[in-house]
């Protein structure tokens, strides 16, 4: 395993490319683990109360699904759908659950100090204790979320390689946050390539061609229907993208290293 390995900025758009030779690869069955996913998030929301909770909590455990997946598509394996319920077969479960906890109490605490910034009202809108105020511009709410997003941004940093350094290389909790924040650090500016390569893609490009449709066929549903499946597609070569930025900081993950 290497370690910590600091990269040119250049790199970022590397992972990018590298995500969507991943998913050209077996794009069917990649396509058909997300919908499984995204279906199963769906049914979990049904339950009540913890409902809410248990998607965020159980972040880590499918983010070793996905890698496993792309680990399998460069060993020329099939993916089956399947795959998306192995992280709860893992040794490493327990860890993984517990790191879940760490990514919903990281993702509360940033939210709850952005109310410094906007008396809480993106904090109430996120809760559902009132719904989100329609303004236009950047008002304070606006910079409520900014606020929450630098909050949160050591905790990505640490979160961000946790998972597979507990999964395939049998870390420990505090020793694979530990290496996850100094390895992005290192990084800092492939991940900042990295960051804006998956603005521009995930969200930007959808969004422009969002616009340009609706301004050829002025039907906002004809949108939705021809945007969705670009939606789709774009975070899929995301999530094969994290696949990359992990093999090539630390390598590819060894035969003898199980999840």
């Amino acid at each position: 395993m290497r370690i910590m390995e600091k990269l040119p900025a250049k790199t970022g758009w590397f992972w990018i490319k590298e995500g969507i030779r991943l998913f050209r690869k077996q794009p069917a069955e990649m396509s058909t683990l997300f919908l499984g996913y995204m279906l199963l998030i769906l049914t979990l929301g049904m339950i009540p109360v913890i409902g809410q909770l248990l998607p965020l909590l159980l972040v880590p455990v499918f983010a070793m699904s996905f890698m496993q997946a792309c680990r399998y598509i460069e060993e020329d394996k099939r993916v089956y759908p399947n795959l998306l319920l192995m992280g709860f077969r893992s040794p490493a479960l327990r860890t993984l659950l517990v790191l879940g906890v760490l990514y919903l109490l990281a993702a509360f605490g940033a939210v709850r100090l952005s109310a410094l910034v906007d008396g809480g009202a993106f904090w109430n809108a996120m809760t559902g204790a009132s719904p989100a105020p329609r303004r236009s511009g950047f008002d304070d709410s606006s910079l409520a979320i900014v606020a929450a997003a630098v909050i949160y941004t050591p905790a990505a940093m640490a979160f961000w390689f946790a998972a597979p350094l507990i999964a395939w290389n049998g870390m420990s909790l505090g020793k694979s946050l530990f290496y996850s924040f100094f390895a992005v650090l290192r990084a800092g500016k492939a991940f900042v390539v990295y960051a804006v390569a998956w603005l521009a893609i995930g969200i930007l490009l959808p969004a422009m061609i969002s616009v340009i449709i609706a301004s050829l066929i002025n039907s906002t549903t004809a949108v939705f229907f021809m945007l969705l499946p670009l939606s789709i597609l774009s975070t899929i070569v995301i999530y094969c993208s994290f696949y990359s930025t992990y093999t090539t900081v630390f390598g590819k993950p060894q035969r003898d290293e199980v999840l």
